[in-house]
């Protein structure tokens, strides 16, 4: 697979697994915006993938969802290798 192919799916991994982390947690995007004190197009972007996020917004996101860092990058090894172990 070409390193941008990888990096594409990666990305697209992280952005499913944050909407699923939201929804499971009840979270509307609105009200994650708010508790980010950014605007709802921010969290539609970062989860349609139209804006890519860095260490830091991640950490802030996940704090607003009151899930640790730790748990989703956890979450996003093992969704990675299950996606390589059917491929």
């Amino acid at each position: 697979m070409g390193e941008q192919k990888e990096r594409n799916r990666e990305y697209i991994a992280l952005r499913s697994l944050l909407r699923a982390i939201r929804k499971e947690a009840g979270v509307s995007q609105t009200e994650l915006a708010t508790r980010l004190g950014v605007p709802q197009s921010f969290v539609s972007k970062v989860e349609s993938g139209e804006r890519r996020i860095d260490i830091v917004e991640l950490r802030r996101i996940c704090v607003a969802l009151e899930c640790s860092l730790e748990h989703v990058i956890a979450l996003f090894e093992r969704n990675l290798n299950e996606v390589k172990e059917t491929n």
